[in-house]
């Protein structure tokens, strides 16, 4: 079966802010939108093919709204598109995961199988570190100051990582999991 780890974040128009080079005396300025809680919701899926010698990242982006249970049984249908293997998804307790429209449609796929993952454990969730590399490598120090300047950003970088198979194993790695990859 396919092992596949989902997982919910949020993207902030307020970048993380990290050290930077800047010349002796001059230094950097770096502007931003404060008091802003404009965001992009994102669901992504982090998946190891059957034979774990490929990892897959699909996400979808919610802009300006919350991840609610529609739009997890929304991304598990079109997730269900790319497989025709056996899944065992792997998520936290997050309501939106235990309602029941959700669990009516894992149910009906039999060969589908859920896995909760104890409490208070992110760090066992390689999803997490999806969310961690975004916003502490790829988007800190961006000030955005418009909606869809964020929702394209957050894409744009989303697909450069899906082409880093070596990043996303990494990922997994990083994870106290007892997962062996090719």
């Amino acid at each position: 079966a396919s092992l596949v780890f989902i997982d919910e974040s949020g993207f902030l128009m307020m970048p993380l802010v990290r050290r930077t080079w800047a010349p002796r005396g001059q230094p950097p300025l770096f502007r931003h939108r404060t008091n802003s809680y404009r965001k992009v919701s994102v669901i992504a899926a982090l998946a190891v093919s059957p034979a774990r010698d490929r990892v897959q990242l699909f996400f979808r982006l919610h802009p300006q709204e919350n991840i609610n249970a529609g739009k997890v049984l929304s991304f598990l249908k079109d997730l269900s598109r790319h497989f025709e293997c056996p899944l065992s998804l792997i998520w936290d307790r997050f309501m939106p995961h235990r309602a029941r429209c959700v669990q009516r449609y894992i149910a009906l796929k039999k060969d589908w199988r859920l896995e909760f993952l104890p409490a208070y454990a992110p760090e066992l969730n390689p999803t997490e570190n999806v969310w961690c590399y975004l916003k502490t490598n790829s988007m800190a120090n961006e000030a955005i100051f418009e909606d869809e300047l964020l929702t394209n950003s957050v894409r744009r970088h989303g697909l450069a990582l899906q082409r880093k198979q070596s990043l996303l194993r990494s990922f997994l790695k990083h994870t106290p999991l007892f997962l062996r990859l090719k």
